[in-house]
């Protein structure tokens, strides 16, 4: 009898852990799959003169911080009731934030160079913010790896955000956060295709 019932919580225990695990990759998934909504959000709003430059640079400020937060809150490779609450809170304010630029009397000239230097770079942003979410729900990336990538992925949204801050987009800006996607890229497949796996 004391066997069943040490097999019993054993097997509750783990169906505990795996559950946790779950909740946690998804938690983790959906905080990625809002960071791709944003910066869809705000590459559309580019797209259709809704945004200029200089507003999707402030926007992209503000992406930095809450890659920033995701970062520190999956370092240890976990993330806190609390945590989770105040990354929905910044991700609300930056989702109010890109509706207001939106919806005001400025307008972009989406087809200049530079609006469309800034919407290639947004469009990587999205590429890379969905592989990593490809890479939670697969299983592929931990959080700590996760963290990783939001950290820098956050380092190439503040240089999006530091070149666009006069309203203007140079190529030789662009090279540069295009060479830091690049590496990110590297990384992002790195992580994707080591030993290490969600537990």
């Amino acid at each position: 009898m004391k066997t069943n019932n040490a097999l019993i919580r054993s097997l509750i225990a783990a169906s505990l852990f795996a559950i946790g695990a779950g909740a946690h990759a998804q938690n983790t998934a959906g905080d990625v799959q809002r960071d791709v909504n944003q910066q869809q959000r705000i590459e559309n709003g580019l797209k259709s003169g809704e945004l200029t430059t200089r507003e999707a640079s402030k926007l992209e400020h503000e992406e930095a911080g809450v890659d920033k937060m995701e970062a520190r809150a999956l370092k240890d490779g976990h993330m806190s009731a609390t945590e989770q609450q105040r990354i929905n809170a910044a991700q609300n304010r930056v989702s109010q934030d890109i509706y207001r630029e939106k919806h005001d009397a400025n307008v972009g000239n989406p087809d200049s160079a530079s609006s469309k230097r800034m919407q290639a770079d947004v469009q990587r942003n999205v590429n890379q913010e969905k592989r990593i979410e490809q890479g939670v729900k697969s299983g592929e990336m931990t959080n700590r790896e996760v963290a990783r990538a939001e950290r820098h992925e956050g380092r190439i949204d503040r240089r999006e955000a530091r070149a666009g801050a006069d309203g203007h987009v140079g190529a030789r800006e662009q090279r540069r956060i295009q060479r830091a996607e690049n590496r990110e890229s590297k990384r992002i497949h790195h992580a994707k295709s080591n030993d290490a796996v969600r537990g």
